[in-house]
């Protein structure tokens, strides 16, 4: 299956800082862009990649250093730990959607398709952008909208969705625009269903709280100048990735143990996050969004 051109290909290798003996894992398999670069720098060592979508699982690799794992990146210590990898040197995350998920209209991504709501990277999963629709209350609505994609007229908007699904379900991304009615903006309409479809897709797939997880996972299992590097599309996740690369938490909060030594588990690699050049945006405007954080793991 085709997947998008890998965005910060030579400063996510290069971050990486790749040991030929070396144990890494590429948390975002997707079509393999990364991950086959990997393998270019691996002589004796090992690379595991997770991807919770079926669809990643026709572009595995064929190599005796490579293994394909099948899984939400959040439990990627339970996964290696069975396999009984308990440290790595190195770990590579492009999160956000993939073109490959957009161009499906089936998968229901995109507002470009009148298709129906699922959004679900796990289509084995039950919560569907269609149950969250048709099922969540006000508060809960507001909080997906407000929260995930800090939608303006978050009120006006879950009132409208609400007053149209009432005695018939919202099934279709075509549909849903239609509740949406004068919620959507003449100027900015394509920013704003953006930011819309941004906070169904996350809410789906549970994507901040997986994020959490997995850096906390990777963290327990990095060796001693480990490497994690983390793609970003959109402040969402950029925040919690510089906050915990910066102060061990999300919450950015500065920690220190009883002898006032800072209590941070990595060292920052990058001076703040590393963006694409003006070339990479004009071969692939997917780039155009992405920042890129790297950080070494200290204090183990």
């Amino acid at each position: 299956m085709m997947y998008h051109e890998p965005v910060l290909m030579k400063e996510s290798i290069e971050g990486l800082n790749i040991r030929p003996d070396g144990i890494y894992v590429d948390l975002t398999y997707g079509g393999g862009g990364h991950a086959r670069e990997i393998l270019k720098h691996l002589r004796n060592g090992r690379l595991y990649a997770f991807d919770v979508d079926s669809d990643a699982g026709v572009n595995v690799i064929t190599d005796k250093r490579f293994e394909f794992i099948r899984g939400n990146f959040r439990y990627v210590s339970n996964f290696l730990r069975y396999r009984k990898v308990n440290a790595i040197d190195g770990a590579l995350a492009d999160l956000g959607v993939s073109s490959h998920h957009l161009d499906d209209a089936g998968r229901g991504f995109s507002f470009r398709f009148d298709s129906t709501l699922d959004m679900r990277m796990n289509q084995e999963a039950d919560l569907s952008a269609m149950t969250i629709i048709n099922s969540y209350g006000k508060d809960e609505l507001v909080r997906v909208f407000r929260g995930y994609g800090e939608v303006k007229n978050v009120e006006k908007l879950t009132e409208k969705i609400i007053a149209s699904r009432t005695g018939k379900e919202i099934k279709t991304s075509g549909e849903l625009i239609e509740a949406m009615g004068e919620c959507v903006p003449r100027d900015g309409r394509h920013k704003y269903l953006a930011r819309v479809f941004q906070a169904l897709r996350i809410e789906v797939n549970d994507e901040i709280n997986s994020l959490k997880d997995m850096i906390i996972a990777v963290t327990g299992l990095l060796a001693e100048r480990g490497r994690l590097c983390i793609i970003t599309y959109h402040s969402l996740e950029d925040r919690l990735v510089k906050n915990y690369f910066r102060s061990g938490n999300f919450e950015g909060v500065q920690e220190s143990d009883i002898y006032g030594n800072r209590t941070v588990p990595f060292k920052q690699v990058s001076k703040g996050a590393i963006t694409p050049g003006e070339g990479e945006i004009k071969r692939n405007n997917r780039s155009r969004s992405a920042r890129l954080r790297i950080a070494e793991r200290i204090h183990i």
